[in-house]
């Protein structure tokens, strides 16, 4: 049996205590170095834990004995931070988003490659079991032709967040989540933002993104709603797919192809049979940490590798740039800006 890895863990907010519950109890990881500028956080970590505790991530890397580093720092730490770990030779799994600006998300990407370091990206959604299964139904065939994707990720507002807002932020998780599920990346994105409740940045973010395919997906994104929704519905020529990340349920509904029959001159309406898809029901966070166990024992491409962050960053990036200047933009020099191809 080979040996626990040693795991280094850069914050302690809110997504970085939830890692260190699933790292803390993995059988194959031991959190052997914990870092966060909070003293409370940091003292309550290395008593929970047993792990080294800094004060400094960067310290953390340079110090520490690690075989790898989970980066759930606020966002616009990321890139240094990851640099760090990728200039000592120690693979990185970087909570989304893997950066907050596209330089820095290149700078990530292209240091990654120079050293041969391994970076996984925390698109966490991908894990989710439902996602999975969904994807595994379209690649059966399902829907020969996807007509529209629609994704709603919407909450209170978190305190927690200053440094970017709700589109760099939670956006990321649904540019990427549709361009995975249409197979191809958006040639053209459109959006309207809103600044209602956040002393800096968006709040509010409605987004469209056409995909070369012809497919069009959109984005209904915000920190204003009282209540957790997260959904996802996928429309094609045979039906249409409904999930929600939150109970890991997934269905899909039929279309009828019956022809609909003029009764006094209205058209009836024939409602598609619904199929409850069954779903092995399993944690993200775990099945993402078990993928970051697999990278570093293997060495092989993470299935969120780093090129698929920094295409998140630019498509979000794209969106903010449109509504700002409120017009479409246009992505189809942005392979040879992200250079991610």
């Amino acid at each position: 049996m080979s040996a626990p890895l040693r795991l280094g863990l850069a914050g302690l907010g809110s997504m970085g205590r939830n890692h260190l519950r699933v790292i803390s109890n993995h059988t194959d990881t031991v959190l052997a170095a914990v870092a966060d500028p909070t003293p409370e956080a940091l003292a309550a970590a290395v008593e929970q834990t047993g792990a080294r505790g800094f004060a400094d991530p960067l310290e953390m890397i340079s110090t520490a004995d690690l075989d790898g580093v989970v980066i759930a720092a606020p966002t616009t730490h990321h890139s240094a931070i990851a640099l760090a770990a990728i200039e000592r030779g120690l693979p990185v799994l970087v909570e989304k988003p893997l950066a907050a600006t596209v330089d820095d998300a290149i700078a990530i990407v292209t240091a990654a490659r120079k050293h041969g370091v391994r970076v996984q990206v925390g698109h966490v959604e991908r894990y989710n079991p439902a996602v999975l299964e969904m994807g595994r139904l379209l690649r059966a065939g399902w829907l020969s032709t996807i007509y529209a994707i629609t994704s709603r990720r919407a909450g209170p507002f978190p305190a927690r967040i200053r440094d970017v807002g709700v589109t760099v932020d939670l956006g990321t998780h649904d540019v990427d989540m549709l361009s995975w599920i249409a197979g191809e990346r958006p040639i053209r994105v459109y959006a309207e933002t809103a600044q209602r409740i956040h002393a800096t940045h968006e709040d509010l973010l409605f987004g469209l993104m056409h995909f070369p395919s012809g497919a069009t997906g959109f984005l209904d994104v915000d920190w204003l709603t009282p209540a957790k929704r997260r959904s996802l519905m996928a429309v094609g020529e045979e039906g249409m797919f409904e999930l929600d990340y939150l109970t890991q349920r997934l269905t899909f509904t039929r279309s009828n192809v019956e022809r609909p029959l003029m009764i006094a001159g209205y058209a009836t309406t024939f409602t598609g049979d619904v199929a409850e898809i069954p779903v092995v029901s399993i944690e993200p966070l775990r099945a993402q940490l078990d993928e970051f166990v697999r990278v570093l024992r293997t060495g092989d491409r993470p299935y969120v590798p780093g090129e698929d962050g920094l295409w998140a960053v630019g498509i979000a990036n794209a969106l903010l740039t449109a509504a700002a200047e409120r017009r479409p933009i246009d992505l189809s020099d942005l392979p040879s800006r992200l250079n991610a191809e």
